[in-house]
């Protein structure tokens, strides 16, 4: 079934179309993380630590130095969120097989849970819209969202869709 959203105007570019835009992207991103943010809070938790929790789960092993460039955010705040994360047993580290320096991240059963439950949140929300709008929408979706992303760093958002 496709969405009772009207289609973008060929004027598109147009300023207000443009603030339509904005808005839907604020909105839309507003709703599907509050579905995540009850569970969060539960556990003392924030975004922060769900989104350190979702990357650890795509790619297991990951070192914290992946972990770091995918978040973009400073060493000091990764190393706050990983610290709580591993404090309550959520996260845990082991060394590199070849630079015993490396911090290799994986989830705990207790983390995989969590962020299992909160992925089910999100995919129900996720789902629900994507089956309202139909596979053209989506496909338009994922290709303005793509255009967002600096082209440097699509490799890193290939490698996670290609399981590594």
């Amino acid at each position: 079934m496709a969405a009772t959203t009207p289609s973008a105007s060929p004027l598109f570019l147009r300023e207000s179309e443009i603030r339509r835009g904005i808005e839907l992207l604020y909105f839309g991103n507003s709703h599907i993380t509050r579905s995540i943010d009850r569970g969060l809070a539960r556990q003392g938790l924030g975004r922060a630590h769900h989104r350190a929790l979702y990357f650890i789960a795509r790619k297991p092993d990951m070192p914290v130095s992946d972990l770091l460039a995918l978040l973009a955010i400073t060493k000091q705040s990764l190393g706050r969120v990983l610290n709580e994360l591993i404090d309550r047993g959520l996260v845990e580290t082991r060394p590199g097989e070849r630079d015993r320096r490396q911090r290799l991240l994986r989830l705990t059963p207790a983390g995989v849970e969590l962020e299992t439950g909160l992925y089910d949140a999100l995919r129900e929300r996720l789902s629900a819209a994507y089956s309202r709008a139909g596979q053209g929408a989506v496909s338009g979706f994922w290709a303005v969202l793509e255009g967002l992303i600096p082209a440097e760093e699509m490799p890193r958002v290939e490698a996670l869709r290609n399981g590594g």
